[in-house]
């Protein structure tokens, strides 16, 4: 008798944080990482909201930084890849640690999964949003850009992620070149005429849109 399938393992649990300070949330994904590699099955997004800060990634090019003794808030050196981004009030930062194994073990379709959710949920609200050819990210127009992706794995288990920009000022950005490129503007969900969202509310619109693009993913591993 041939046998049984290995069952589909469940949807990653979503978790609601709230607003964080960079250090706890970089904290709770190495606890999370640690459970993965201890065995367990631990997928989990983490939706919250940040204190300022700006975050580098894992580059000898720190040219998107400016002068970094001009900066506004605390600059924190992480393990994803990309260049600068700022993290701050109403934006929804989006943590997946995941078992990359089960979704394909390819950072390239991981990072394509994450956009496909942002945009299939900036959609929703009657924001046209889409990709940029060669970029990572989600934009609402040519040099537009709604959302910054950056991501790290260790043993093919996921950190870092996303932050998309819901409303308020986004000043932060002013102080470096986002992303390292020239000439971005950066926009928000607001800006662009979309409803008006707390970052709660923004996580529970989006966390579907999320959970469906990795559903997929993980449907072609």
């Amino acid at each position: 008798m041939p046998a049984s399938p290995a069952p589909f393992p469940p949807a990653p649990a979503v978790r609601w944080l709230g607003r964080v300070e960079y250090a706890a949330g970089l904290a709770l994904q190495e606890e999370i990482v640690a459970r993965h590699l201890a065995g367990e099955k631990a997928d989990t997004l983490l939706l919250l909201e940040h204190d300022p800060v700006f975050t580098i990634g894992r580059t000898l090019d720190r040219s998107s930084l400016g002068n970094t003794g001009e900066l506004p808030a605390p600059l924190v050196e992480i393990g994803r890849g990309g260049k600068a981004t700022w993290h701050g009030p109403g934006q929804l930062v989006g943590y997946p640690i995941l078992n990359l194994a089960g979704f394909g073990q390819d950072l390239h379709h991981y990072l394509r999964a994450l956009e496909e959710g942002i945009i299939e949920g900036c959609r929703a609200l009657g924001i046209p949003a889409d990709r940029s050819p060669g970029q990572t990210g989600v934009w609402a127009a040519p040099g537009r850009k709604l959302a910054s992706i950056g991501v790290g794995a260790r043993r093919w288990i996921s950190m870092h992620g996303f932050a998309l920009n819901i409303h308020g000022e986004l000043g932060g950005f002013d102080a470096i070149t986002p992303c390292g490129i020239d000439g971005v503007v950066m926009t928000s969900i607001e800006r662009e005429g979309g409803p008006l969202l707390t970052v709660e509310s923004a996580a529970a619109h989006f966390s579907p849109y999320l959970l469906q693009a990795l559903t997929a993913l993980r449907s072609h591993a």
